[in-house]
């Protein structure tokens, strides 16, 4: 029997979470295993000059692989992919992966010849062997960022068919790598920062060829085999529908390189601060990037080929869904980084060469761009309810706003203002977490106020989520005075303190009938049974 429409819309919500769960279990486990990467690079690097050259390369690199891969490419591709069957879903595949791999070999070596010229443009104060290290990582790291946006195509593929697992956790091989190569050259080969820098940028091009071989097997399955997708390849130029997604392609390629100016904006801010700031932004971003991606892109993602296949009202529904379970993850993340940052940075980097003083910096770094955590998660979504209309210049003209004024702020809180105050130079990298902050929050403005036109108002009450916030965060507090110095160190005091805030955070939020904890209950109950 056919299905209703009614039927229809009531699976949506039950496929949008699953896959939202799915998603966020991938994204958990790979930032599991980025957050052990994290520890192991600050114990054998810390916040040493070849720690600053490290952080510095990735960032060139990585900006091929968000401009052409993930975010980007599932906006443009998905939308179109998802609306398609059989054979012409194939070729359009096909066109994208060919289109994809001859900008990425022309930007790949491309990239190695221009180098220098890039690690002047992003860390103008990096000199003698700092920026040489600099130059040689990015070299080497090219190479594996052309094999990570083979990968973002798997994950389109992967995504469009609802197999939402596999591309997300496949980074977990990724990090593996980093990791094995970090401790192999530092114990048993005592290798020291620099060569050691080096070593961790081979882990990277290898992890990188892992993380993409494990997913070519499920993507030519869905493709109809290894014959049938080798011979869909080709430059779609005669494919309407691959035209339509590189159309779609190029303001969200705009948005997203919008949006990394920013982070290169950061970066060259930062290379004038003294040593180990830039390295500390980084331990801190780590923190802060994981709910980003165990919540607001696992929700994002997830919604993503559902919103696709709806207009109206429907499409509004999912919407304020998808905002309600972003909301009731990150509002208490929120309060427990501002509140509890230093003891999630002990427990996460306080080893080896990364010390007290070390936690304390990364910590405040983290509280600043903690203020705009739930404005970044949510963006996030709104921005893909527009890709879903085919609207991909609204978010692109938004993110320019916000990077616009986020890098102005940025530039006067970073290098003016600890002067002003007469503290130390250091601490502008805290300045430069605010301004990012301050300009997540105007963009999520212009997009809600933009969404309410296109789709219908959306949103959800929250002050039952930041009250529970903040009485866990007074409980885990309290806990934190009670213990005995005995169970101070990092990983107990954690994991008592973290854990009495999370269980205070979800009594309460079930005592103030908070919907989402009542169905969290109610699985776990079936789990159970």
């Amino acid at each position: 029997m056919a299905e209703t429409p009614t039927s229809v819309e009531a699976e949506a919500p039950r496929r949008s979470g699953a896959g939202a769960i799915l998603v966020g279990a991938g994204i958990l486990l790979s930032r599991v295993f980025g957050l052990v990467r994290q520890r192991v690079f600050g114990h054998f690097l810390g916040t040493s000059a070849a720690a600053d050259a490290y952080t510095a390369a990735l960032r060139i690199p990585n900006f091929l692989q968000n401009l052409l891969g993930e975010g980007v490419l599932s906006a443009s591709f998905i939308p179109v992919y998802a609306s398609l069957k059989g054979d012409e879903a194939r070729r359009v595949a096909g066109a994208i992966a060919g289109l994809l791999g001859v900008v990425t070999g022309l930007f790949t070596l491309g990239g190695i010849a221009a180098t220098p010229l890039l690690i002047d443009l992003i860390a103008p104060g990096f000199t003698g062997d700092t920026r040489a290290l600099a130059v040689r990582l990015v070299q080497i790291f090219f190479p594996g960022v052309a094999l990570l946006v083979a990968s973002a195509f798997c994950l389109g593929v992967l995504n469009s068919h609802r197999r939402f697992f596999l591309s997300y956790a496949a980074p977990v091989l990724w990090n593996a790598a980093i990791i094995a190569a970090l401790i192999y050259g530092g114990v048993e080969l005592r290798l020291g920062p620099f060569p050691l820098a080096v070593a961790a940028a081979w882990g990277m091009v290898a992890g990188s060829a892992l993380q993409l071989a494990v997913q070519v097997p499920s993507v030519l399955r869905l493709l109809g085999g290894p014959r049938a997708a080798l011979g869909s390849l080709s430059l779609g130029r005669k494919n309407p529908h691959a035209s339509a997604v590189v159309r779609s392609f190029l303001p969200v390629l705009a948005g997203r390189g919008v949006v990394q100016i920013s982070a290169y904006v950061d970066t060259f801010i930062a290379s004038w601060l003294p040593v180990g700031a830039l390295a500390s932004i980084q331990y801190a971003q780590t923190i802060y990037l994981l709910p980003i991606s165990l919540f607001g892109m696992s929700v994002s993602a997830a919604a993503l080929p559902e919103m696709s296949e709806q207009r109206g009202e429907a499409l509004r529904a999912e919407l304020e869904r998808g905002l309600r379970r972003i909301a009731f993850t990150v509002v208490p993340t929120a309060v427990g980084f501002v509140a509890l940052g230093d003891v999630i940075c002990a427990a996460l980097y306080q080893t080896g060469r990364f010390g007290p003083d070390d936690v304390r910096f990364a910590a405040a770094i983290l509280a600043g761009y903690t203020l705009g955590l739930l404005a970044s998660t949510s963006s996030r979504l709104y921005s893909s309810s527009f890709y879903a209309l085919r609207d991909t210049r609204t978010p692109l003209r938004f993110a320019a706003v916000r990077v616009a004024v986020s890098s102005a702020l940025g530039a006067a809180a970073a290098l003016w203002l600890p002067g002003a105050l007469r503290i130390e130079a250091r601490w502008g990298a805290v300045g430069l977490a605010v301004a990012a902050a301050l300009g997540a929050w105007l963009e999520l403005w212009l997009l809600r106020r933009r969404a309410c036109d296109a789709v219908g108002p959306a949103g959800s009450r929250q002050w039952q989520l930041w009250a529970s916030a903040l009485l866990a965060a007074a409980a885990a507090w309290g806990v934190r005075l009670a213990l005995p110095e005995a169970l101070r160190r990092p990983w107990p005091q954690a994991a008592l303190v973290l854990g009495a805030f999370g269980g205070v955070y979800f009594a309460a939020a079930l005592a103030l009938r908070v919907p989402e904890a009542r169905a969290m209950l109610e699985r776990i109950q079936r789990r159970r049974r």
